[in-house]
C-alpha cells in the first residue's frame, strides 16, 4: 500500500488536541499561553504557545498508542527512500553524534573527511573514538576545501583496516558535492557502513536536476537539517537509516543516548508539515527556487568585483563531483574587501543577512522561501555595497595557509586532550605545543584547530590575521585570541 502523503499526522493531532480542548495539568507549565509573559506573547504570538504541548501525555496518550511520531517518521522515511527514519529535535549536531556512537566506540578508529563540522568533533571527544583523518580536495587557487575522494577513503581503510565505517560531509556549506555511491562502495566491500553528514542536503531528493541525495548513492545512514534547506523550525534534524550493517535497534539506543526526553512538538510539526509539502510539492516549489536562483546568479555576475562560484569553478578533476547552485556563494574579493567587512555592511546598512563569511566570500543561500522580491532586495543591497566598497576601510589581510600547510599532527586523540590536565599558553608561543580546544571560524563550523592537534606557527598566524579582520570564533576560551588552551606539560 502507498504512503499517504497528505497526511501529516503530528500537526493532526496538534489540531486534535485543540478540537477537544485538553486541559493539561502537565509540562510546560505556561499552560497554553495562559501563564506565559505579556510581552513573549505580543512578540512571539500565541500560536507558538499554542503549538507547545507535551508529547507523550499531550499530543499522544502516555502510552503512545496514536503512534503519532510513528507515523509522521514512516511517512519521512518513504518520501526519501530510507528504511527507517528518525526525528531529532537537538538538530543535526546530535543526530551525527547518534550515527557516529552506532558505528564505532571508544578507542575504535572511524574514517572522518577533515572538513567535517564541529559536532563530528564533539562526538569524538564524547565518545572516544578514534578518528582517521581523510584529507579533503583542496583549491589551491580559492583557499577552499571539497569532499575528499572515493580513492582517499580507499587509501585510508588500506592503512586502517580495522577501522569500523567512514564519516564523508556531503554537500559542504559551499555546495560542494562528493561522489557518494562511489564512497559508500568502497566502505561496503568491506561491509562497513557509510555516514553522510547532509544537513545543508534536506531538499536534494526532491528535484531531479539537484546532486543525487545520501540514500540513493547507498549510503547506510544519512544526517539531514530540515531547517537549514528546508522549511523546518531551528534545530529540526531527521536521521534515516537503509541496508543491514546497522540494526536501527541500536541507532534508536544511541540517539536515545544523546537526545532530550522533552522533545519539541513544535519543531516535530514542522518537520512533518515540511514532508508533506516536498512529498506533494517539491518538485514544482524546488524547479522554480532553481529558476529563481539561476537568475539572482547571472544578475551578480553582472556586478563589478562580484563573481557567483559556479560548477566550473568547484567540479572538475581534483576538486568537487557535484555542485548545489542553491547557497549562493558569491566571491567579493574583486571589491578589494573581505566577506566579512560584506557582511557587516549588509547587515548595518541594508538589513540583509548573509550567512555563510569567509575572508573571501559571502553567502546567500536560495530557498523556496524567496521570491522575486526577496531576491530584488538582496540584488538591490548587493548592487549598493559595490558602489559603497571602495570607500569601506581596509580590513587587515588574512593569512590563509596552502594546503600542506592546514593539516596538523594528531598528537592525542581528541578526548584525551580535552579532558586532561591544561594550560593557557600565549598565542605567541602556542606553536609547538598540543591543543586542548576547538578553535572554529564559524560559520560555515569547521574547525582550524582540533583538541589533540599539535599547533603551527601557519594555522595561528591564520587564525589571528582572521580574528582582526572580523572571524567568528565562538568556541575559543579566549574571546580575544590572546592565548590558546594547550596541554600541560608534564
Amino acid at each position: 500500500m502507498s504512503a499517504d502523503h497528505s497526511r501529516a499526522p503530528v500537526l493532526e493531532a496538534l489540531e486534535d488536541y485543540h478540537r477537544h480542548g485538553r486541559l493539561g495539568f502537565t509540562p510546560p507549565g505556561h499552560k497554553q499561553a495562559r501563564g506565559a509573559d505579556p510581552a513573549a506573547r505580543e512578540i512571539l504570538g500565541d500560536a507558538v504557545f499554542l503549538g507547545d504541548v507535551l508529547a507523550s501525555g499531550g499530543l499522544d496518550d502516555r502510552l503512545t498508542r496514536g503512534r503519532v511520531l510513528e507515523r509522521a517518521q514512516e511517512l519521512m522515511a518513504d518520501a526519501v527512500h530510507a528504511e527507517h527514519t528518525f526525528f531529532s529535535t537537538c538538530g543535526s549536531s546530535l543526530s551525527v553524534k547518534a550515527a557516529m556512537l552506532s558505528v564505532a566506540g571508544p578507542h575504535e578508529k572511524l574514517l572522518i573527511g577533515r572538513d567535517a563540522h564541529k559536532s563530528v568533533v564533539a562526538g569524538l571527544i564524547l565518545s572516544g573514538i578514534e578518528p582517521v583523518w581523510v584529507e579533503p580536495r583542496w583549491d589551491a587557487e580559492r583557499r577552499i576545501a571539497h569532499p575528499p575522494s572515493a580513492a582517499e577513503f580507499e587509501r585510508a581503510f588500506e592503512e586502517h583496516p580495522d577501522a569500523r565505517g567512514a564519516l564523508i560531509t556531503s554537500p559542504t556549506p559551499y555546495g560542494a558535492c562528493a561522489d557518494l555511491r562511489s564512497v559508500a562502495d568502497v566502505c561496503h566491500r568491506r561491509s562497513r557502513p557509510l555516514i553522510v553528514d547532509e544537513a545543508w542536503g534536506a531538499h536534494l531528493p526532491f528535484h531531479p536536476e539537484l546532486p543525487s541525495w545520501a540514500m540513493d548513492a547507498g549510503a547506510d545512514i544519512c544526517v539531514t537539517s530540515i531547517h537549514k534547506m528546508g522549511s523546518g523550525l531551528e534545530q529540526g534534524s531527521v536521521f534515516h537509516l537503509q541496508g543491514g550493517l546497522l540494526p536501527p535497534a541500536l541507532l534508536g539506543m544511541r540517539a536515545d543516548l544523546l537526545g532530550t526526553t522533552s522533545p519539541s512538538v513544535l519543531i516535530l510539526a514542522g518537520m512533518d508539515a515540511w514532508r508533506r509539502q516536498m512529498a506533494l510539492r517539491g518538485k514544482e516549489l524546488l524547479g522554480a527556487t532553481l529558476e529563481l536562483a539561476a537568475g539572482v546568479r547571472a544578475a551578480v555576475e553582472e556586478i563589478d568585483g562580484m563573481h557567483v562560484h559556479d560548477r566550473a569553478d568547484f567540479c572538475g578533476p581534483g576538486l568537487a563531483d557535484d555542485f548545489d547552485p542553491l547557497p549562493g556563494v558569491i566571491d567579493v574579493s574583486g571589491l578589494g574587501i573581505t566577506g566579512y567587512r560584506a557582511a557587516d555592511w549588509l547587515r548595518a546598512e541594508r538589513a540583509i543577512d548573509a550567512h555563510l563569511v569567509d575572508h573571501r566570500r559571502i553567502g546567500a543561500q536560495i530557498t523556496h522561501g524567496d521570491d522575486r522580491e526577496t531576491t530584488g532586495e538582496l540584488l538591490s543591497a548587493l548592487r549598493d555595497l559595490a558602489r559603497a566598497a571602495r570607500d569601506l576601510p581596509r580590513t587587515p589581510e588574512v593569512e590563509v595557509p596552502v594546503p600542506g600547510e592546514l593539516r596538523m599532527e594528531q598528537a592525542l586523540l581528541p578526548r584525551d586532550a580535552f579532558f586532561g590536565p591544561a594550560e593557557d599558553a600565549p598565542l605567541a608561543e602556542a606553536a609547538g605545543r598540543v591543543a586542548a580546544e576547538m578553535i572554529t571560524p564559524y560559520p560555515p563550523g569547521i574547525p582550524a584547530v582540533l583538541p589533540g592537534e599539535r599547533l603551527t606557527e601557519p594555522v595561528l598566524r591564520y587564525l589571528r590575521t582572521g580574528h582582526e579582520a572580523g572571524m567568528n570564533l565562538p568556541d575559543a576560551s579566549d574571546p580575544g585570541l590572546n592565548t590558546v588552551r594547550v596541554v600541560a606539560r608534564r
